[in-house]
């Protein structure tokens, strides 16, 4: 369930390829890397481990064409999912048909990959994340997720998680993303609804968890 995440703005390829070494002897879902390092992922997971990448990360504030742009190179150089950010001031001017497009041209650009669309619950209200999320399933997205970990609101709770699972129901994912780092912190984010989690603090994670 864990996308082993590495998104600091300093990382370099030598820290990407630890991260999807770790990867691999972890047995996690996916890495989540920048997409200069999609390529460099791609040759170094395992077949069982996919490549998720970000665009219009962190602050969403791109042209839609753009983060469409950002999907198709992505995935032409090997990703298997793109995590893309909304458009805060859509959202916040209540423009959900925006919101939809803009998830929509993400989608149409990243093909068969799965694109899972970057909220940022806690900049927002929950009118805000129920419309939000509703704009994205609508716009194509197969997962709602919670936080890029870098908005100064704050990242993933478990009551936006139980939130976005009840707005999107069963068949669409919910990923919780952001200040995720100990074992108690994911367990309640899966309980809460979580179908996939973002870390960065992965190891220690499985670490802590029941054998």
């Amino acid at each position: 369930m864990i996308d082993h995440t590495l998104l600091k703005p300093e990382t370099g390829a030598a820290d990407v390829a630890r991260l999807c070494e770790e990867a691999n002897e972890l047995g996690v879902f996916a890495v989540c890397v920048s997409p200069p390092y999609v390529e460099l992922a791609a040759q170094m997971t395992s077949e069982r481990v996919s490549v998720a990448t970000v665009c219009g990360f962190p602050s969403g504030a791109h042209l839609r064409e753009v983060k469409a742009l950002e999907a198709d190179l992505a995935v032409a150089d090997g990703a298997d999912e793109v995590d893309m950010v909304v458009n805060l001031g859509l959202v916040k001017a209540g423009n959900y048909s925006g919101t939809e497009d803009e998830v929509r041209a993400v989608v149409e650009a990243a093909g068969d990959a799965l694109v899972k669309v970057i909220i940022e619950s806690a900049a927002l209200t929950d009118e805000e994340i129920v419309s939000t999320c509703r704009a994205a399933v609508a716009g194509g997205a197969s997962f709602v997720k919670t936080s890029t970990g870098f908005h100064p609101a704050g990242g993933a709770s478990r009551e936006a998680v139980a939130l976005m699972r009840a707005t999107v129901g069963p068949d669409i994912g919910v990923k919780a993303s952001g200040g995720i780092r100990t074992a108690d912190q994911a367990t309640a984010m899966v309980t809460a609804g979580a179908s996939r989690l973002g870390c960065s603090a992965s190891a220690a994670i499985l670490t802590e968890l029941p054998q």
